[in-house]
């Protein structure tokens, strides 16, 4: 360790580490627009301008090393007066139309402004007047609140792998944007609204559905039913002030009927189903010398990059719809049948953490019969729109059940929300399905965590299975590429489109920071701990469709119902 010295303090650091980092960790904020803590520096926004002593300029804290003995100063007037400036810069050819942002409250160009004392237009330049991008199914791009800091640009690169963004143009004229200006809908977007999820400003958002389920909700003709995903319930409560992966998963339910829905399912049940469909799929093809690797097929923006990318391994991918649109399937056949409603009649909804979600529900292998399997898609920042739209106190609300016959879950089910969960809970299922034996370890600590690429051994009866999960897509497609290599000793692969899981989707609460993720990872584990069903093949809920109206797992009314399959997709842009 070395000593520097901080407004005139001493502080400890380790040497070759950036200032920030050093700051950062002793409680100093210096604040940033460009800065992402798991990406190397670009120094791009200059708002972390620090005075160092021996430098004749103001020097990026971001990209600048520490040295023994440097002295600092994070809040001179030299300082603060140079970041005051570039947000004045930033603010003269912004739009003024914050009242009407989806970001106003939560948008860092807004609290820089405050924070720095901007109370008047000091700088006048044109302000942008750009086409608002509205063609993808998921995103809405608005270049004209666009601050070149670069974030959007780098995750879609660095974390993703898919570079559907970047700049274009030079100078005065540099944007962010698609190739030869086209719609995202004709890009690469494989639609994880990581973009969104980083974005300072309102350029970039999701597509709401929240006009189409008001309507729903307000036509006696309906029967609007709602389904919630597992990572749902250790998020939601963030936008309302609670602790991070605080569970209110009854209190959500509740305020999900004062909303109107009439029916509130927990997407956890269909996970569960989900489990004993793809870990059947799992055995048969360890048994019968299917394609293997099996590649889970939860996550949309996954399966999208593979058929963009990654073609050669489509027949890897499961055949099981996703969670969702299981869910969405059961609804529409097995539900409307036992109610007695036309399914036409049925309006759908889902609440998921991801913004992919919205484009995988217009898929048109997503439906039967010219009919959705989903009819909506929010988000779980959309939710808590809605519920503060109509007024719900949440802390007044005492929690309630899901309905029968999909409120049923197993604590499986809600691994769903985390990186290793799915997988976790095949290899609880694929063991019993396997031996006839329940796994006397139903923890496996080699998937838990949030290091994206975490890989084990499972001993299955007389198998040895070698498992995967990953999270973030650039961490797939570096596994992907040893297995086009040649590697063959790993035989199912979890991947998670967003890193950490669905706890860190493009539609969950923004400002997330590792802290926030491993609350959302903790409530999670804290639920399969404490809950006395763990395994998706005991819930009695998913034992009674099967016995009164799928047959059996991979049975011919299960896989016209809960499969279907992926095609190459090429990129026009």
């Amino acid at each position: 360790m070395i000593t520097i010295h901080v407004n005139n303090k001493a502080v400890k650091a380790k040497p070759g580490e950036t200032l920030l980092a050093v700051l950062r960790r002793n409680g100093i904020r210096v604040p940033t627009l460009c800065h992402l803590p798991e990406l190397n520096p670009t120094g791009a926004c200059r708002l972390c301008v620090v005075e160092v002593e021996g430098q004749r300029n103001l020097v990026p804290s971001c990209a600048f090393p520490v040295h023994e003995g440097m002295k600092v100063k994070t809040h001179s007037a030299r300082a603060i007066r140079a970041r005051k400036t570039i947000v004045e810069l930033l603010l003269a050819s912004h739009p003024d139309d914050c009242l009407y942002c989806v970001r106003s409250g939560e948008c860092d160009l807004q609290d820089l402004a405050r924070e720095l004392g901007v109370r008047e237009r000091r700088f006048r330049g044109s302000t942008n007047q750009q086409h608002v991008d509205i063609s993808s199914p998921a995103i809405v791009r608005d270049p004209s609140k666009c601050i070149l800091c670069g974030r959007c640009v780098r995750v879609c690169e660095e974390i993703q792998n898919v570079g559907a963004i970047d700049f274009i143009g030079r100078g005065s004229k540099t944007q962010v944007g698609t190739a030869f200006h086209q719609g995202l809908n004709i890009s690469s977007c494989i639609y994880c609204g990581q973009c969104i999820a980083v974005c300072p400003t309102g350029a970039l958002r999701e597509t709401s559905h929240l006009k189409e389920v008001a309507d729903a909700l307000s036509d006696p003709e309906r029967v609007v039913v709602v389904q919630h995903a597992p990572a749902i319930s250790v998020t939601i409560a963030e936008e309302f002030g609670m602790r991070p992966g605080c569970d209110i998963c009854g209190v959500m339910t509740a305020a999900l009927r004062r909303l109107g829905f009439d029916r509130v399912f927990d997407t956890a049940f269909s996970a569960d189903l989900t489990i004993m469909e793809e870990g059947s799929e799992l055995v048969h093809r360890l048994q019968n010398g299917g394609k293997l690797p099996m590649l889970t097929s939860c996550s949309p923006g996954w399966i999208k990059y593979v058929e963009q990318f990654f073609p050669d391994f489509i027949d890897n991918l499961s055949t099981c719809k996703s969670p969702q649109q299981m869910m969405g399937a059961v609804i529409k056949s097995f539900f409307a049948d036992r109610e007695g409603i036309d399914p036409d009649r049925i309006f759908s909804v889902s609440i998921m953490p991801c913004t992919a979600k919205k484009f995988e529900a217009g898929r048109p292998e997503m439906g039967r019969e010219g009919r959705a399997d989903i009819d909506a898609v929010l988000t779980t920042r959309e939710l808590a729109r809605l519920i503060r739209l109509h007024g719900i106190d949440l802390s007044s609300i005492e929690p309630e059940v899901a309905d029968t016959p999909f409120g049923e879950r197993s604590t499986s089910g809600k691994l769903f929300g985390v990186s290793g969960g799915v997988m976790e809970a095949a290899i609880r299922s694929a063991h019993f399905l396997i031996t006839g034996e329940e796994l006397k370890a139903a923890r496996i600590q080699r998937l838990r965590g949030l290091k994206g690429i975490k890989e084990a051994r499972v001993q299955i009866g007389d198998l040895e299975i070698g498992v995967a999960a990953v999270s973030g897509l650039a961490n797939a497609s570096h596994l992907l590429e040893q297995l086009r290599q040649g590697r063959d000793d790993i035989h199912f692969i979890e991947v998670m489109t967003c890193p950490g899981g669905c706890i860190g989707g493009g539609g969950q609460p923004l400002r997330l920071d590792d802290q926030r993720l491993r609350s959302r990872m903790k409530g999670l584990y804290q639920i399969d701990r404490d809950e006395a069903l763990r395994v998706s093949h005991r819930n009695p809920s998913v034992q009674r469709i099967y016995a009164e109206f799928l047959g059996k797992p991979l049975g011919e009314k299960s896989h016209s119902l809960l499969h279907t399959r992926y095609a190459p997709r090429p990129v026009t842009g």
